[in-house]
């Protein structure tokens, strides 16, 4: 976990907590986070399985969502929550299930529903490298070329290789065999009024018209609103208006 508390905060608003997608980590909001902290405490979190946080061997979403209360409730109060992708969806999970931890809501390019494609290829590729022959991180880069095109795809995925100890970040063998738990949604039967963005990416394909009504129908408070010319990683791609969208919704 990582804590961003400028001075000049104003300790009358609640806290804001921000949750990665897979494969992420507190790390990659660093900067979104410090830029939001010049007026309220920000919080960036790192899943189980990920980063430095405990490794489990369940990674569905009402584990996300417990593991997030239970911070929360640390914290001793109520949070604003912005949640990219699989952190998106633990945001959400949480929302439903802990409502009277939560004020506001951000959650960024996806929805409540389950989804067809797997990323258990990035992690075939990731398992692929040979670490005994990773001196730097360009080594493992060139590995990682020969199965993964994106230069940006590889990029990210590489901020969670430890090069020193030669090991990665995440819990590959868990994240695997819970990939159909993690690109899915299992029903939640309740329902979270509380104020909520969901924000995708213009040019994304993970937030499809066809989801909104079942979206409305948990979050009948939700507004829909998209950052154009950005894909998935809308905060990577775009990281000033991702946060401007983001500090006026919640400012409002």
């Amino acid at each position: 976990m990582l804590s961003f508390d400028q001075n000049g905060t104003d300790a009358d608003r609640p806290p804001l907590l921000i949750v990665h997608g897979l494969f992420g980590s507190a790390r990659n909001w660093g900067v979104i986070a410090k830029r939001l902290s010049d007026s309220r405490r920000v919080i960036t979190v790192d899943m189980r399985n990920h980063g430095t946080s405990p490794w489990a061997a369940s990674h569905g979403y009402d584990d996300l969502a417990q593991d997030l209360a239970e911070l929360i409730e640390a914290l001793g109060a109520p949070v604003d929550i912005v949640g990219h992708s699989m952190g998106g969806k633990a945001s959400m999970a949480l929302t439903l299930l802990y409502p009277a931890l939560v004020n506001r809501l951000v959650v960024a390019d996806i929805a409540p529903v389950a989804y067809g494609h797997s990323q258990s290829h990035l992690i075939a590729a990731m398992r692929a490298i040979d670490l005994d022959t990773v001196e730097k991180r360009s080594d493992a880069d060139a590995q990682l070329a020969t199965t993964i095109p994106e230069p940006g795809v590889r990029a990210f995925l590489l901020q969670s290789l430890d090069v020193k100890d030669k090991r990665w970040r995440l819990n590959l063998d868990v994240l695997d065999a819970e990939m159909d738990r993690i690109t899915g949604w299992d029903p939640i039967e309740a329902e979270a009024g509380h104020p909520t963005l969901f924000l995708a990416g213009g040019d994304s394909d993970y937030v499809q018209p066809d989801a909104r009504a079942y979206t409305k129908q948990l979050f009948p408070n939700a507004r829909f609103a998209k950052i154009p010319g950005v894909g998935h990683w809308l905060h990577a791609e775009k990281p000033r208006e991702f946060e401007a969208a983001v500090r006026t919704y919640l400012n409002a």
